[in-house]
């Protein structure tokens, strides 16, 4: 699915007798960069909250056990200014990808998005700076740097959101998840200014595929809970959305640390499609879940929103917007191929049966 690494004339940073860290090693894309780069045999530093919390890294350990690159297990506090001093010390590439994903319902979300978001890229930039050894940061953003209400496609150039794109629509009281994202972006680019290392920033979608873990405190999990357990099983709202394989994003920073061109964002989606498209994907293989059939009305999301999470401006702004993205840069300058939307959900939901973390409702046919 991607050009595979090799000895290129692209390769110039990432180096095996070098170590490379990767913030947050616990999360949804995180597992997946740690593996791929303990399978390509590099040196991995990998830093969560608590060490002593051993559940939440067990699974890299035991990749570690078979792959021939190794693996560290370090701690660190993205609020603390100088936690990540030590780590950093000696890696010439740093993949940033901790963050918060929590997409409706944040209780507090000064302190639950923005503070971990933009303090903590803050403290991994200003340590890589301090460390004399960094040459490249991989930064993992999000869509939803580039805009906030599928409405503002309205005024994108073109008719796509694209590298120029910034989210100017939302704020701490509406959207505080994408505000979060451009405020911590805008943070990375501002300190990069005038480093000795360099920025890449990639811009994923909506990231979906199978876990490495059986953690359910990820937006992406709980979307394919809802799909099968069913919540949706009245109707999905309008909504498109870009989606791409947690794969092929892992895959992508990999490829970026190399390939990717200084001071530049890539945006990394698969497909558009609707929540319904992505049901009728999964209806196929796994008819015995209640999934959902048809789209609710507006009207009903509209009423309901205060209990489900949506506010009435959110389905406004986003219930029957098409939305579109330029993927040219990541296709053409990085090399990427990305799997199927179809293949991804097929993928991740057979992963989650095998984990245990879907409820089965009856015999697959």
């Amino acid at each position: 699915m991607f050009v595979r690494l090799g000895k290129t004339p692209h390769m110039r940073i990432l180096d095996k007798d070098a170590p490379v860290l990767v913030t947050g090693g616990s999360g949804y894309i995180a597992s997946w960069l740690c593996k791929f780069l303990m399978e390509e045999g590099y040196h991995v530093r990998a830093t969560f909250r608590d060490r002593k919390n051993a559940q939440k890294f067990e699974h890299l350990q035991r990749i570690d056990d078979e792959a021939p690159g190794t693996l560290e297990i370090w701690e660190a506090d993205l609020l603390d200014p100088t936690s990540f001093d030590n780590v950093i010390d000696g890696c010439k590439v740093v993949f940033h990808v901790a963050s918060p994903f929590v997409i409706f319902g944040a209780k507090d979300p000064e302190n639950t998005l923005i503070k971990p978001a933009v303090e903590g890229t803050r403290t991994v930039l200003e340590a890589a700076t301090r460390s004399g050894s960094v040459e490249r940061v991989v930064l993992t953003s999000s869509i939803y740097a580039l805009y906030g209400d599928n409405a503002d496609i309205l005024e994108a150039p073109n008719g796509k959101f694209d590298e120029r794109s910034w989210n100017t629509s939302s704020s701490i009281h509406h959207q505080p998840y994408p505000y979060s994202k451009r405020l911590a972006e805008e943070t990375a680019w501002k300190t990069s200014e005038g480093q000795t290392w360099d920025l890449v920033v990639l811009n994923p979608g909506f990231v979906l595929g199978p876990s490495l873990t059986t953690r359910r405190d990820s937006a992406s999990i709980d979307f394919m809970l809802q799909m099968t357990d069913g919540r949706m099983k009245g109707g999905v709202p309008d909504v498109e959305i870009g989606v791409v394989d947690v794969r092929d994003v892992a895959r992508a920073h990999m490829v970026a640390a190399e390939k990717g061109e200084t001071k530049r964002r890539y945006i990394l989606v698969a497909e558009t499609v609707s929540f319904l498209t992505i049901a009728n994907y999964l209806r196929a293989k796994f008819s015995h879940y209640p999934l959902p059939k048809k789209i609710a009305p507006k009207w009903l999301f509209k009423a309901l929103g205060p209990w489900i999470g949506f506010t009435r401006k959110y389905v406004n702004r986003n219930f029957g917007y098409k939305v579109n993205y330029d993927t040219q840069p990541s296709r053409e300058e990085l090399g990427l191929e990305y799997r199927s939307v179809k293949d991804t959900v097929n993928d991740m939901l057979e992963e989650m049966e095998r984990q245990g973390m879907t409820k089965s409702k009856g015999k697959k046919l």
